[in-house]
């Protein structure tokens, strides 16, 4: 048998806002429940750790593949993968589970989607939980546009904007491709630094030149790894890129959004090593969330629900018996 089926629940199905959406779901069918919502270039199974905790601990969790990504719908347009769509997707989802209202929890892109939900679908939450994704309020300008001038032409995020390459790229060798993106802090860090002349986060030259020999930055087990390998070979990436490349169509449509987030129980944990999403980028909500509680995971970099699971689940099942008593 697969990690993905030793480690998840099996596979539920459900025809919400125009695509089937998979999920994962497990835990009693009481109380508030916990949505799971992952990043890029990731799955639900990434909060493997996190659904088994969750529901062990009594409480009712769900984790779905998100459009473009494993065994969800992977629609062929790159406006089907805006803001809209995306927390779309998950209101659909309470609405297909007859749920009013749910705790939604995302990293990494997820985290994005988490905080936007209360600002467009403020009736569906009922607590929000970043995981290394902090909330930001709406940019002045065209975020690519801020992305270019601070990080080079050739930092991912800029580079994702064009056509067909970046998913080219991506696709040539899976196997490579996810051993070079899941890998421990230290391997990460050095692949942001800004080279001399060159763009940081210039991923898609880091991965043409990484040999992927190096087996000791490796987070992940191979069948772990290979979990994603095989979904990234079936689903492609021009869904997950597609996300990426609706940064501008979402500011434009942003504005007259709220700034801020109140009357909203929210938890944010930062990773102290994480090179991506620094824990300096979460010190503003303090003056942009009402209801807000912080801590940070040491000596965890980007993938801290993957990296440090008992310390992860440990903050969420502490605050949840806090502010959502079962």
């Amino acid at each position: 048998m697969s990690a993905l089926e030793t480690m998840m629940p099996p596979a539920k199905r459900a025809l919400v806002n125009g695509v089937e959406i998979a999920y994962y779901e497990a835990g009693p069918r009481e109380g508030v429940p916990v949505v799971l919502c992952h990043g890029f270039p990731e799955l639900a199974f990434s909060w493997r750790h996190q659904v088994k905790a969750l529901a062990d601990a009594g409480r009712w969790v769900i984790a779905p593949d998100q459009r473009g990504y494993g065994l969800s719908s992977k629609p062929g347009a790159v406006t089907d993968y805006d803001m809209e769509h995306l927390t779309g997707d998950l209101v659909g989802l309470l609405d297909h589970l007859g749920v009013e209202k749910a705790i939604f929890c995302g990293h990494d892109w997820g985290g994005i989607v988490v905080w936007q939900t209360p600002l467009l679908h403020p009736d569906r939450v009922a607590g929000v939980i970043g995981l290394n994704t902090p909330f930001l309020p709406r940019a002045p300008v065209d975020p690519i546009a801020i992305f270019r001038h601070r990080f080079g032409p050739d930092m991912y995020i800029v580079w994702f904007q064009t056509p067909e390459e970046p998913e080219a790229v991506l696709g040539e060798d899976v196997s490579k491709t996810m051993r070079f993106f899941m890998r421990k802090p230290s391997a990460l860090r050095t692949a942001a630094a800004q080279p001399e002349g060159g763009s940081s986060f210039a991923f898609r030259d880091l991965l043409r030149a990484w040999d992927g020999t190096a087996g000791g930055d490796q987070l992940l087990s191979p069948d772990e790894l290979a979990v994603f390998t095989e979904a990234f070979e079936k689903g492609g990436f021009f869904g997950p890129v597609s996300w990426y490349r609706n940064f501008t169509r979402n500011w434009e449509r942003a504005e007259g959004l709220p700034g801020r987030i109140d009357g909203l129980p929210c938890l944010m944990i930062t990773a102290e090593l994480d090179a991506v999403l620094t824990p300096e980028m979460a010190e503003p909500m303090t003056g942009l969330v009402g209801d807000l509680e912080m801590h940070m995971v040491e000596g965890s970099g980007h993938w801290t629900q993957q990296e440090k699971p008992g310390e992860v689940n440990r903050l969420i099942l502490d605050w949840l018996d806090r502010r959502f008593p079962k």
